[in-house]
This record gives C-alpha cells, structure tokens and sequence, in this order.
C-alpha cells in the first residue's frame, strides 16, 4: 500500500444539522486523499436527509451515457454534461418526488426507481399526481436533454395490484438493466431491497422497455431468490450482470447472494434466470466459534454481524464475483476501530462455485460519527488483464483495490474527507461501547470508473469528479456509455 498522503489544509465545516439546514458546501479538492488522487470538476447539489421526506433531493445513483451523465436523487434526476470533466455543467433537473431515485439509461430512454410507497401527501412525477400506494418504475424519454418527457409508468405494488389491476410485486430500490438488442428492448431487473414479509419481495420484478416504443414498458415477470434470510430479509438489494461469454447475474439478497445463469453457456435466459449457487460468509467470532452473517449473535458475542449484502459485481473476465456487506443500513457508524472486520470488507469469490478468493478490508478507521459501509463500486475495464474496482462508502469516501491477486487485495488510491460531524440520525455501534456521537448522513453514495474519470455521488453535496493517475488503472479501454452494474462484454 502506498504511504503517501496528502490531508487537507482546512477541515470541513461542521456543526449539528437540523431539520430545515443544508449542509455546507466544500472542494473535494480539499478532501485528504493520497498524491494520486487529484479532484477535477464538480457539480453542485445539496441536499440534506434533515428536511420532510417530501422535500428531500438527496444525491444517489450514477449512469452514463456518452458525455451524459444521468445523476438520480430523492427528487427526480439530473442530467449533467461531462464533456469537459473540469467543468461538468448541469443541463436539466426533471421533478420525480419519490426516494432512492436509482437510474438506468439506454440511448434517449431513462428508467427511475420509486422506492416506497406513495404516501397520502400528494406526490409528484413531472407535474403528473402520482396514486396513493405506487411503487414501482417511470420511464422518461431525454431526445432533448434540456426538456426531458415522462414516458410511462411501471407499477408493482401490492397496493396497486388490488386497486388497479397492476402487477403484485414491491417498490423499486434499485434496477439492473441488461441490453437484448435482437429483440429491440431492454430487460431491467428491479430490486426491492426488502422482502417485507411478503413472499412475492423475496425476488426481482423483471421489466420490459420496447426500444421503438418505451411507453409500453411492462412487468413480465419475476426472479424468485434462493437459500432463505436467517433472520434478514432476502430481496435483492442491488444487482450486477456480465454478459458476452459468461452471461451472469448476481443478486446481493439477505445474507445468501444469488448467482444466476441467464444464457449461455450454463443456460437460462434473460425472462428465467437458472439458478447456480448461492454465497454466504462465515465469521469467527471472539469465542472462536462460527456463525453464519446474519443470524442473531449468541448472548456475550458481537452483535454487530447484523446486516445484508449490498452490491454484487465481477470482474471483467468473469471469473470473479464481488460482494459487499451492509451493516445497519448504511446509516450508523460502523466502521470504527473496533467494529467487525466484515461490515467494512469487500469480498471475492470463484463464479464457478461460489469458493473464496480473498477479501480486502478498510484499513482507516472511521469515527464514531461517520456513517459507513461498502456501498456501490464497479471494476475499470483494463487491458491487461488486471483487476481493479473503485467503490463508494458513505463517509469513507471513495478508493480503489487493486485485486489481480485475489488472495493479497492492495489499495492503491483514496480520498477519505473529514466526518460531516455531529447530527440526529445514525445509531450507536452496537458494540458494548458508551453511546458514541450521532452523526449526520451523507458521504459518497456511489464511486464508479467511468472513461478515466471518477465519478463521487456525494449524498449532501452532489457529482464529484477525480483523476486518479497510476500505474494500476493504465490502459482502460473506452466506453461508449455505462449502467455500472451492467458489464456487457467479457475482456
């Protein structure tokens, strides 16, 4: 690992955040980072958890397509120039007033997840009342980027399906979208994050978005997840495929990850996934003894092995499958000093067989007042037949491992920035440790490699872009566009 370090010259504004206050703006530029890292542009959007659920703007998910980039939040997306990386510029911002806001694109169409429920209040898609109880998907047609259209609806809510005669399924917390071009659509898998209770969550909702015709986008079916939840729900929080010759897709659902053939040469197909395997983690524990993730600890034990897997992806050859674990939601800190190694480990695994490969863990400490966890990464598209993935983790901020050698992981490149200190939301620790400091939200939500470009969704401070020159990510190949959790080619 390399030891040099440049830290900022001037800390980060601080202070309690309350209900009706942004946070303060600051230059990731000033965020400490190793010498490697150097901050360019940035697009500003700030945002607080702090405010009514109605008029939260949070930042979350990142897709591109060309010099777009199509960066989601609470209240619709934004669609912002990268031509020049110096100088993103904000083109347009159209109004869609339901959370998580995860965001796939393919060419002029954009699908945008609407989480939970609407609520009685009334809520809003482009100036469109969205009905009580929706869930689900809207499609939006950016032809012009400046003047964007509502397209259509999704709906699977359970609500809906006895309202409305839509399909019965769950919100959408995140979507994987993989490209089927013979047949002139798109198939996005829509996650749930949350099986509620409700047999039909425990699986992915399968949409469908015709290329020449995407208001008729529609639900046509569902992917049934495997291996049961040991006590944590099993909707799949997040997704990642591979096509070309492996045709993968991995589900990050409970504590069991789910692996997929969806073509050839393990069969299945993009409307019925054939299942391989699923992958859980062991533990040791302070008496030496095993544990499965997620199941209750035993009394005298740590008690911070709760959580769920969170993001899957591979690398680009195929051949390895990479997990994260999500402690406490993401919004507690947890990735102190004395935390379990796992809730601030990334894993790797054989997609042959689901067999261990290694594992790297976060050897900064964060604060009692830094919300963390491995959050939404993707790996750079290199030539040479190395392995390197760039990941996003809340208040950890953003850094990329290097894991052509799956046993020995090494980081080579981070930006770390100061905690966004004290604030009304995250939890203790879970550890038998005094109440630690609350702390506010906020940190990098997703951290992708995008045509030599960093892309940081910063939740309360918008799009911040990195140069990272080193050695280990020279010769990335060019991409035309990029959904992050889609690889659609092999190396």
């Amino acid at each position: 690992m390399r030891k040099y370090i440049r830290w900022s010259v001037a800390a980060i504004a601080s202070g309690v955040l309350v209900a009706a206050a942004l946070p303060a703006q600051a230059d990731h530029g000033d965020f400490p980072s190793t010498r490697n890292v150097r901050a360019l542009g940035h697009s500003p959007h700030p945002a607080s958890f702090a405010v009514p659920a109605a008029e939260r703007q949070v930042n979350s998910d990142i897709a591109f397509w060309g010099n777009l980039a199509i960066h989601g939040n609470y209240n619709g997306f934004r669609i912002v120039d990268i031509s020049s990386p110096a100088r993103p510029r904000l083109i347009s911002h159209p109004r869609c007033n339901g959370d998580q806001g995860d965001v796939v694109v393919w060419d002029n169409i954009v699908v945008r997840s609407w989480n939970s429920p609407a609520p009685e209040e009334v809520r809003t898609c482009m100036g469109e009342p969205v009905p009580v109880g929706f869930e689900g998907v809207h499609v939006f047609d950016i032809s012009d980027p400046a003047n964007p259209q509502l397209v259509t609806e999704v709906e699977f809510s359970e609500e809906g399906a006895a309202t409305r005669g839509t399909a019965d399924g769950c919100g959408s917390h995140t979507q994987t979208l993989v490209p089927d071009l013979d047949n002139n659509r798109v198939v996005i898998y829509s996650n749930n994050s949350s099986g509620g209770g409700r047999e039909v969550c425990d699986a992915m909702n399968i949409i469908e978005v015709p290329l020449d015709d995407p208001s008729q986008a529609s639900h046509i079916g569902y992917v049934p997840l495997m291996d049961g939840t040991l006590g944590s729900t099993n909707g799949c929080h997040d997704a990642g495929a591979i096509l070309g010759d492996a045709n993968l897709l991995a589900c990050a659902s409970g504590h069991a990850a789910n692996v997929f053939s969806i073509g050839e040469p393990r069969g299945g197909s993009l409307e019925e996934p054939r299942f391989l395997f699923s992958v859980e983690e062991e533990e040791i524990l302070d008496d030496g003894s095993l544990v499965k993730v997620g199941a209750p600890a035993a009394p005298g034990q740590f008690e911070n092995h709760s959580g769920r897997w969170h993001s899957a992806g591979f690398s680009w050859d195929g051949e390895v499958l990479i997990l994260g674990w999500e402690p406490g939601g993401g919004g507690q800190a947890e990735c102190t000093a004395d935390d379990a190694n796992i809730n601030k480990t990334m894993f790797f695994y054989d997609t042959t067989d689901g067999r261990k490969l290694g594992q790297w863990t976060l050897p900064r400490a964060q604060g009692h007042d830094e919300n963390c966890t491995i959050h939404n990464y993707n790996t750079v598209p290199l030539r040479g037949g190395q392995d390197v993935v760039v990941s996003g983790n809340y208040q950890a901020g953003t850094w990329a491992v290097d894991f052509t050698d799956r046993g020995t992981p090494q980081e080579f490149a981070w930006a770390d920035p100061e905690s966004l200190g004290p604030g009304p939301f995250c939890d203790p620790d879970g550890n038998d440790n005094p109440m630690p400091p609350t702390c506010q939200l906020g940190g990098a939500w997703s951290s992708y490699w995008y045509n030599g470009v960093v892309y940081e969704s910063d939740i309360s401070r918008g799009l911040n872009l990195y140069r990272v020159a080193d050695q280990a990510v020279r010769g990335a190949i060019k991409l035309p566009h990029l959904n992050p959790q889609t690889q659609e080619f092999v190396r």
